[in-house]
């Protein structure tokens, strides 16, 4: 690494609403996180995918595989 041009790591802590405490190291100190792994619904597994006026089955039954049509040869 070339001297003088990259920012000074020091340790950093992110703290989350949840209770949970990072230690880590950044170069902006101290940082307070909305969500972290440990409250975020995708990791804690409780997510959960809202279908509002059956937009989930729309998007399935507008991209479905269909057959192939089969192609009559006629002269």
């Amino acid at each position: 690494m070339k001297k003088g041009i990259h920012p000074e790591y020091k340790a950093a802590t992110f703290s989350c609403p949840c209770g949970a405490v990072i230690q880590t190291r950044s170069t902006s100190g101290d940082l307070r996180v909305e969500v972290c792994s440990q409250c975020h619904p995708f990791f804690t597994g409780t997510q959960k995918i809202i279908d509002t006026e059956g937009r989930v089955e729309k998007f399935r039954k507008k991209y479905e595989r269909k057959a192939p049509a089969a192609t009559s040869k006629s002269r």
